[in-house]
This record gives structure tokens, C-alpha cells and sequence, in this order.
């Protein structure tokens, strides 16, 4: 947590709920990928959906391509799931979209950055796919695995 809140402190609360859906998009989608999603794979998608908004915003319509096949995968279903949520907005389509862009951009920096900053020794090279499933792991997680005994424990209760 202290590498991700200084980053992403001066969000709005639109910008940090944005944030937090991006990014269970990327995970549910991380989960299922073949090959497996790399942090530089999550940076640019993210930064291509982040253009395409920032594109659109100026008048132009033009949809941005990353340049891995992964992450073209990853940037499509994260496009999608933003319009989605823009359409529902309705009137506020346009600040929704704005809005999407700058945490897209929070997301792209933290895939970029994790790396340096927590590299994991098993897959340094998803460090931030790493710390947020880590992190938006299902409520209450960290505590029911404290509670959970592991497959080395013993079961049986002597009193």
C-alpha cells in the first residue's frame, strides 16, 4: 500500500471508483489469459484506451492499437467495459470519459513503476498484476487466511 497510495491519493472519488473497476477488469481478464499478462502488457493497454479517450475528447475519433497481441486483448475488453460504463452515464458520458483517462493513466504508471519499486521474486515481470490481486483480493480474504489453517497444520483440537 505505501508504493500505490502516494499515487493515487490526489484521485477524485469518480477517478478512484474508475480505478478500482479498470482494474478488476484487468485482473478478471489477467486471470483467463493466454499467454499470461505481463505489467508492461496492463501499461500499455491501459495507455491505449487512455489515447483513444484523450483522441476522442479533442473531436477526433481514431481508436489507438498497442503493439502486443496481449495487450490489444487487454485494452479491447478494458475499452469496452469504460463505454459501457460512459453510455450508462448518459449526459455525464463526456466527464466519465475524462475521468476513465486520468485513472487509466494512474494504472499505466503503476504497471510501469512496480517493477523497481516491488519486484515479486516469482514473476518480477507482473509485479503490479502481483500487488493488485494482492490488493482487491475478495473482502475479508486476508483475514479468513489467518484464520484458515494450512495444509500443515494440524486439524485436531486437544484440549
Amino acid at each position: 500500500m505505501a508504493f500505490v497510495l502516494p499515487r493515487i491519493s490526489d484521485l477524485s472519488e469518480t477517478q478512484y471508483r474508475l480505478f478500482l473497476f479498470v482494474q478488476a477488469a484487468v485482473l478478471q481478464h489477467a486471470a483467463s489469459a493466454v499467454p499470461a499478462l505481463l505489467d508492461s502488457d496492463v501499461a500499455e493497454a491501459t495507455a491505449t484506451v487512455a489515447a483513444t479517450l484523450e483522441t476522442a475528447r479533442s473531436g477526433i475519433i481514431y481508436e489507438h492499437q498497442a503493439h502486443s497481441i496481449p495487450a490489444q486483448r487487454l485494452a479491447d475488453v478494458v475499452g469496452k467495459a469504460v463505454m459501457d460504463i460512459a453510455r450508462r452515464a448518459g449526459a455525464d458520458a463526456s466527464r466519465v470519459e475524462r475521468d476513465a483517462a486520468v485513472a487509466l493513466r494512474r494504472i499505466e504508471r503503476l504497471a510501469r513503476e512496480a517493477a523497481g519499486e516491488s519486484a515479486d521474486a516469482d514473476r518480477p515481470d507482473a509485479s503490479w498484476l502481483a500487488l493488485a490481486d494482492r490488493m482487491m483480493g475478495p473482502p475479508g480474504a486476508a483475514d479468513a487466511a489467518e484464520k484458515t489453517p494450512s495444509r500443515d497444520e494440524p486439524r485436531i483440537i486437544i484440549p
